[in-house]
């Protein structure tokens, strides 16, 4: 099995599976995203795109390119001589990104997940146009209008493009409540959803905050000035501010929300490029969160405007930045539309931290890729003292030394000031095809779901576990979806199992914050921020 994170597991369970209708999660759309979009310039003539988007490379592009040798290339084709980042976007995905970034969504305002062919609502988002239709976690939605869509395995775009719609256009649901016998039929006029970006905020213990920020979008720095008003209402004053898997979003998003951590005129990023010159992006003061020490937790997903919080924070010395390196997208993208509603993202800069250093990696596989690669693996105990030549090797990047003396490295993304191996522990074969399968997630929905109830698990959240009658109705339920159990295997990934089941638990009761809260007791790099904070 691939080595990963357990965080990034859990997160590959219970989101990626999740199909969500009037809401679009899209941190991993964005995880190759940028984060400036502005332009609207649209174009007459779709026979001309192809021209239309050289024109726009050679007049925009952050790098010189010969434009001649672009020419009677398809857009796919033309857009893989430049960076990886740059690319074109079908009129659905350029809406999506839109969309995902405003932190509104035109739609009904449930998530739902496929169990057994069966579209199954998970959340039903509180206010939105589905709860107040009353459809209810739980229920199990037979038909879309006039179309089947359980017992028929649709793909999963094909779920989403049924429900989702624009603003002011009805949906006919024909679902089953939970413990009903026969299905109702509800009329829902499809209308706008506010979806904050901050998936949890709570104390962690009496002093320290957590929040976890899961994209920057249009109204991340007002979510994040709520948020933390609340916080110091229960005795903040330490904050573990979780940028893990937040692929980026908007520029000014990042050096909004870094404004509520820096004092005035201190410089937090700049941008520029062969056609941009330089713009520097300066704190303005006044921010909710000045004073107060703070642990930013990153990782090998955390890109693009997190990467440029993440680095302004540590060139600045105002926190201390915990976890993995960072992905390493130091691209500025704006987006250009066309009349079709499709659009190009082309690279126009870089971003640049404080101190000058670029996070963007090489995205030619080189020596320098190599280099960065064989470090993460030093650092994560897969190579060894014995590896001399392999350590000797290692040529670190331009040094840069921070106002207290600290020595930071630019390019290869943000390396983190305390680094966390991963945990991989009890990762077996077995466990690889329960996740594979997606059985335990399965099991949660299909059996857990109706044994515990939301206020049962918000008592005992610090302490609760499955019981053994659980343990064992997993274990048939397992082998009642044809996998073979290895007792050895099964009995090294046995309290993984057991943690998997219980946060997955409570992300269907408790929501978001509730998954945090009960992923978060177990850590390891959580843990190393509250000791860090001491």
């Amino acid at each position: 099995m691939k080595k990963s994170t357990r965080f990034n597991l859990l997160l590959a369970l219970t989101y990626s599976i999740t199909l969500i209708g009037g809401m679009y999660l899209g941190f991993k759309f964005l995880k190759d995203q940028g984060f400036k979009i502005e332009k609207s310039t649209r174009y007459a003539d779709n026979n001309q795109k192809v021209e239309d988007i050289i024109h726009i490379i050679n007049k925009n592009y952050v790098d010189d390119v010969n434009a001649d040798s672009l020419h009677h290339l398809p857009i796919d084709s033309l857009l893989h001589q430049l960076d990886p980042h740059s690319m074109y976007l079908p009129a659905t995905k350029a809406f999506e990104l839109a969309e995902n970034l405003e932190g509104n969504f035109e739609g009904i305002g449930v998530e739902y997940y496929i169990l057994n062919d069966t579209l199954l609502v998970t959340n039903v988002l509180k206010d939105g146009p589905a709860f107040l239709a009353g459809v209810k976690q739980g229920d199990k939605i037979l038909k879309v209008d006039s179309a089947n869509v359980s017992g028929r395995g649709l793909p999963r775009s094909e779920m989403i493009g049924k429900i989702r719609g624009r603003k002011g256009t009805p949906v006919q649901l024909t679902l089953l409540h939970y413990g009903a016998v026969s299905p109702a039929v509800l009329t829902i006029k499809r209308g706008r959803v506010e979806v904050s970006s901050i998936d949890a905020a709570y104390m962690l213990n009496t002093e320290t905050a957590y929040i976890r920020i899961s994209k920057f979008g249009a109204n991340t720095d007002e979510d994040f000035v709520n948020a933390v008003k609340s916080l110091k209402t229960k005795g903040m004053k330490k904050l573990v501010l979780d940028l893990r898997d937040n692929g980026g979003g908007y520029l000014n998003a990042a050096t909004g929300l870094a404004n509520q951590f820096l004092p005035e005129n201190k410089l937090i990023v700049y941008t520029q490029g062969k056609h941009e010159p330089r713009t520097d992006y300066f704190a303005t003061g006044g921010g909710e969160f000045e004073q107060g020490k703070l642990a930013v937790l990153i990782n090998e997903n955390s890109a693009s405007a997190s990467e440029i919080f993440a680095g302004a924070i540590q060139d600045l010395d105002r926190g201390i930045i915990i976890g993995r390196r960072s992905f390493g997208k130091g691209l500025v993208q704006e987006q250009f539309a066309f009349e079709d509603g499709s659009a190009l993202n082309l690279t126009i800069a870089r971003y640049y931290t404080p101190l000058g250093r670029s996070i963007q990696k090489s995205y030619k596989k080189g020596y320098a890729a190599y280099q960065h690669e064989l470090e993460d693996r030093l650092n994560d105990g897969e190579l060894t003292a014995k590896n001399v030549k392999a350590k000797d090797s290692l040529q670190k990047t331009a040094a840069f030394v921070t106002q207290s003396g600290k020595k930071v490295f630019g390019g290869g993304g943000i390396q983190p000031d305390v680094y966390v191996k991963l945990d991989t522990t009890g990762y077996t074969k077995l466990y690889a095809t329960l996740i594979n399968k997606k059985i335990l997630i399965d099991f949660v929905f299909d059996v857990l779901a109706d044994r515990y109830t939301p206020t049962y698990l918000s008592q005992t959240l610090n302490t609760f576990s499955i019981n053994d009658t659980d343990y064992k109705d997993l274990l048939k339920y397992i082998q009642s979806k044809n996998v073979a159990i290895d007792a050895k295997q099964l009995m090294v990934s046995k309290s993984i199992i057991y943690n998997d089941l219980k946060v997955m638990l409570c992300k269907y009761h408790l929501g978001d914050a509730g998954y945090y809260k009960a992923h978060n007791l177990t850590d390891n790099v959580v843990k190393q921020a509250l000791a860090s904070l001491q």
